[in-house]
């Protein structure tokens, strides 16, 4: 059964429970003083890959606040992710984030690039 989703409406992706968990076990590991930028990158085989990294305060970037974390979106990549849904899956078939982009014409057999 998939986790509740957690939103806050002015953040245009959502987090399931599970993602913003693991998010902030990352945080509490040195983390504190970061900001999780989420976004999208030029490359991949199906034209573009996602970005989801920490990092220093970066001009560009849109910040957000939700369940204590801090997000950064860049502006101009808001609509290729615009009501993305984030998960994390911790099982034994499948670990790690998973993005359900509902701007993605297609996708790769990863996971990690779209068109």
């Amino acid at each position: 059964m998939k986790d509740s989703i957690i939103n806050n409406d002015s953040l245009p992706i959502k987090f399931t429970e599970s993602a913003l968990k693991e998010i902030k076990r990352l945080v509490s590991r040195n983390l504190e003083n970061k900001i999780l930028h989420i976004g999208v990158n030029n490359g991949g085989c199906s034209g573009y890959t996602y970005v989801f990294e920490f990092v220093e305060q970066v001009k560009g970037l849109t910040l957000y606040h939700i369940d204590g974390l801090n997000i950064g979106i860049n502006k101009d990549e808001v609509r290729l992710i615009n009501n993305m849904e984030v998960d994390y899956e911790d099982g034994l078939n499948n670990r790690g984030f998973t993005f359900n982009n509902p701007n993605a014409n297609e996708t790769c057999g990863c996971g990690t690039s779209f068109a």
